[in-house]
């Protein structure tokens, strides 16, 4: 018969799966801007966004509002590698004039205290930062900012709803001239988890289980749809009380959980509090012993005053009476006193009763954590998972059996998690003053880390100087008189026009730039039906030929011309030849090119100073078995913009965003004093990457680019390139990681081998950490490939600076590119200009953001530019055949 009342209380493991699924949608509902409003379970930001990494340091103090009793602490935390803290703390009452009165008396009240203890610890003279444990739900909007919802407990306070209380108590302290810093606002919850995190680093989950329940754990920031930013790591305070206060529970409430709510100071709220906290228990025992008793089940049906008497069973009666040894004469004891005279039966069933109250709190308490722990898991995504839950709360604590019921239930309902419960030590207060040592800790980094990255970020002023001083670069380039001493080239390169859609035939293109050399053929049909056909075949280009001799390496190149011509079956044709040579080059006309000097890993002999057109007509001749017309040497720069321009009429500036960076357009013949003749227009290979070379933007290189420029192939060469291009991004990156580990900012102070390998940090590495489709897990993964083992907060960081040094790139290219506008502009005499810029580079077609940056950028410092980008479809290749079909056209009208 007694199994017969208590059967609604057992709950099965299916039952508590369900139970832990209903709360999993719940979290879900939380953190949803637009299902927030209407969830029960509010899963409130604390905007504590870190846990302890033992770097801590440093003198706090805390305030524990709450219970009782306000307590007051002072917290030393050590840097000892012993995560070790020191904490003095003193009680002062709650009095229920202070309780139950206005806010402003309860503030004062609280400053008096605080004033009183920093009196008798002598800290009168020092400026302390505080953390202040207030708990009661709040809505959070800063670390230092919370609004408070509503009073829980026996608080009942006037005017302090729906104001933040930060600022209530600050001005409070003001008053008492208390020398304060107040830097965290923190719920109890979340204060139990960071004194656990401070001993365990594994610790990413709160629990409180007393009088109140409550749980928070460390979720993605991502999946926080109520703050800004997706970024990291953040403590949600889920206020899991009122789980079930919508009707989620009622299939599971018993008509004694229903008659306890009703009788209490907040009928139809915290219902799933009501079913598991310490303050509640009793009274559900109370209520069942009444009606068992009613029944005649127990006590002869005599019902006495005590059962009658709300509350008269208490949490520390029904822990007594579960004790293992003594818990029968307890219980023989503890309703003696209630006058209800029980026999050994009675004993044994009240006892029973006891056992299978608190089980059902200990079952639903795990269903809720269990909940937690999978999503944590889930958001990890692991197979398997080591975790640890920090636990505060008098009925975890003080009752015998319901911790290990607890930790039981637990592993059964998630057995994927290996969990460890951790007892907090120093409780909510000292959890203050680690949230607030953490927080301390944040803002001395954040000041270092912006000053470390403070010379990357470029304000308009600066930059509109970059394109004033690039403009006057190229002006020096194109004069007779300053060209020698110039750094910005300007080479001529001879190609005298654009696509015009008349161009047809067949073309041989040839591209020579890196390891692989390409022949291709292409088709050009002109007309109506206009297309372009592409055929190709890459080859090798052995190390052994890169560095061997001139005469070898143009053989070689011979030799797979052949072998493409045999391949295609046109061996007998003398077609026109486009040579895309992308080594720097100084042309006479088109079809000559005198190499300046090897890049990229080349170091063929007897090359340099010679023409390339002639070396290989030479090379041709010895095979003796083809002929070519080489009508032109082209840069792959011309080649993106002729590829561009055969599509859009428009387009006269080509952009190489990659490995490298450059840009060429046309300019009015009038204005190349180097070449003779003022009629018409001419490309011009600015070679810009050596912008800066003469100093002239020394202002804004940073320590770190000087790092790079040193320990390069050509120290003191291509500075501009050195900062906008693909090839040394990356290492960028890598120096300021170091300076900021050595620093201490970064994986703990240890500058691992692997990150003082040069070349390590690869340019694409920046493009996947940028990602803002990647989680900072994958960003961690990426930075362990590389073998950096890296904490949430250093993915972080890693990826603010990938995005400083990308976004400074990006912005300076475009200041580049807004010179070329802006004097395209003048050239044309025109208010607005509407041109079209061709692209390619890696860097422009792969980077998250680079693209979007110097579109910015352009718009910013060429306003009365109207500027299409235009991504090049194989500019080296398609380029090179239409460079060659646009000369082939312009020398037969030269010829007519």
């Amino acid at each position: 018969q007694v199994d017969r009342y208590l059967y609604p209380l057992r709950l099965s493991d299916d039952v508590l799966l369900d139970v832990m699924a209903r709360f999993q949608a719940e979290m879900v509902k939380g953190l949803g801007r637009d299902t927030n409003p209407t969830a029960t379970v509010k899963m409130l930001p604390s905007f504590v966004r870190s846990l302890p990494d033992g770097s801590e340091k440093g003198d706090f103090l805390a305030l524990d509002l709450g219970g009782s009793q306000l307590r007051a602490h002072q917290v030393k935390v050590f840097a000892d590698g012993k995560q070790s803290s020191q904490l003095e703390s003193k009680s002062y009452p709650t009095p229920k004039e202070v309780t139950q009165g206005n806010g402003a008396e309860l503030f004062d009240y609280i400053a008096d205290c605080l004033s009183d203890f920093m009196e008798t610890k002598n800290l009168k003279h020092k400026k302390l930062p505080l953390g202040f444990t207030f708990s009661f739900p709040c809505k959070q909007t800063k670390l230092e900012e919370g609004v408070l919802l509503a009073w829980t407990k026996h608080f009942r306070v006037r005017g302090v709803q729906d104001t933040d209380v930060v600022s209530s108590l600050r001005r409070a302290l003001q008053k008492h001239k208390a020398n304060v810093d107040v830097l965290a606002l923190v719920n109890d919850t979340v204060g139990t988890m960071m004194t656990c995190g401070y001993d365990d680093q594994r610790c990413e989950v709160g629990l409180i289980i007393g009088t109140g329940t409550n749980a928070c754990y460390m979720e993605e920031m991502r999946h926080i749809s109520l703050v800004e930013g997706d970024e990291g790591r953040m403590c949600i305070n889920t206020e899991w009380g009122a789980f079930g206060d919508d009707g989620a529970l009622d299939d599971l409430r018993t008509e004694f959980d229903r008659e306890l709510d009703l009788g209490s100071l907040n009928p139809g709220k915290q219902l799933f509090e009501k079913m598991i906290s310490s303050l509640y228990l009793g009274e559900l025992v109370r209520l069942i012993l009444l009606k068992m008793t009613k029944e005649g089940l127990l006590f002869n049906g005599k019902v006495s005053t005590a059962l009658l008497t709300k509350d008269k069973i208490e949490m520390k009666h029904v822990s007594a009476m579960e004790k293992d040894k003594e818990g029968l004469s307890n219980t023989k004891e503890i309703l003696t006193d209630l006058n209800l005279f029980p026999s050994e039966e009675d004993c044994v069933a009240v006892q029973h009763v006891c056992t299978i109250v608190s089980f059902r709190s200990a079952n639903l308490c795990a269903a809720a954590l269990a909940a937690i722990l999978t999503r944590l898991r889930e958001n990890k995504k692991l197979l398997r998972m080591r975790t640890t839950v920090g636990i505060d709360g008098g009925l975890y604590k003080t009752h015998p059996k319901f911790a290990k019921r607890l930790h039981k239930v637990v592993r059964r309902l998630v057995p994927m998690c290996d969990v460890r419960f951790l007892l907090s030590a120093g409780g909510s207060g000292r959890g203050a003053a680690v949230v607030t040592a953490v927080a301390h800790r944040l803002g001395a980094q954040r000041r270092r880390l912006d000053a470390a990255l403070a010379p990357f970020l470029l304000p308009l002023a600066v930059l509109r100087e970059v394109r004033d001083s690039m403009r006057a670069e190229l002006e020096y380039g194109l004069k007779r008189e300053t060209q020698a001493r110039a750094t910005v080239k300007m080479l001529p390169t001879y190609v005298c026009g654009t696509p015009d859609g008349t161009e047809k035939g067949k073309f041989l293109a040839l591209d020579l730039g890196g390891t692989n050399f390409r022949v291709l053929l292409v088709k050009i049909k002109s007309g109506r039906r206009r297309s372009v056909q592409m055929y190709n075949k890459i080859f090798a280009i052995p190390l052994e030929i890169m560095q061997g001799t001139g005469e070898e390496l143009f053989d070689h190149i011979v030799q797979c011309i052949a072998d493409f011509l045999e391949y295609m079956g046109i061996k007998g044709a003398r077609l026109p030849l486009g040579f895309t040579f992308s080594f720097p080059c100084r042309q006479a006309s088109i079809d000559k090119g005198t190499l300046v000097g090897w890049t990229k890993g080349f170091k063929a002999t007897d090359c340099e100073g010679e023409d390339v057109v002639d070396m290989l007509r030479e090379a041709i001749r010895r095979r003796n078995e083809f002929d070519l017309d080489i009508v032109a040497v082209v840069n792959d720069t011309v080649g993106t913009m002729m590829t561009c321009g055969y599509e859009d009429p428009n387009c006269e500036i080509g952009l190489i965003a990659g490995t490298g960076s450059n840009v060429c357009y046309m300019e009015d013949m009038k204005n190349i004093e180097i070449v003779e003749g003022n009629e018409g227009k001419m490309c011009i290979n600015t070679e810009w990457g050596a912008f800066g070379d003469n100093g002239c933007i020394d202002h804004i290189r940073t320590k770190y680019d000087r790092e790079v420029d040193e320990g390069s192939l050509n120290p003191g060469k291509q500075r501009y390139e050195k900062m906008t291009s693909g090839m040394y991004l990356g290492e960028i990156v890598r120096q300021i990681l170091i300076d900021l580990t050595k620093q201490g900012l970064l994986f703990r102070g240890h500058v691992s081998e692997s990150l003082r390998k040069r070349g390590i940090f690869e340019t694409k590495f920046l493009s996947q950490i940028e990602s803002d489709r990647l989680a900072l897990l994958q960003v961690r993964r990426i930075l362990q490939q590389l073998g950096l083992d890296s904490t949430c907060d250093d993915s972080i960081i890693v990826k603010e600076v990938c995005g400083v040094v990308s976004t400074r790139a990006a912005r300076l290219c475009g200041a580049g590119l807004a010179a070329v506008l802006e004097k395209k502009r003048e050239n044309q005499g025109v208010e607005r200009l509407r041109i079209t810029v061709g692209v390619d580079g890696t860097l422009y077609k792969l980077h998250p953001h680079f693209s979007r940056v110097l579109r910015e950028t352009v718009k910013e410092l060429a306003p009365q530019c109207d500027v299409t980008f235009m991504l090049s479809e194989d500019g080296s290749g398609k380029g090179a055949a239409l460079i060659t079909a646009v000369a082939k056209r312009l020398h037969n009208v030269g010829q007519k």
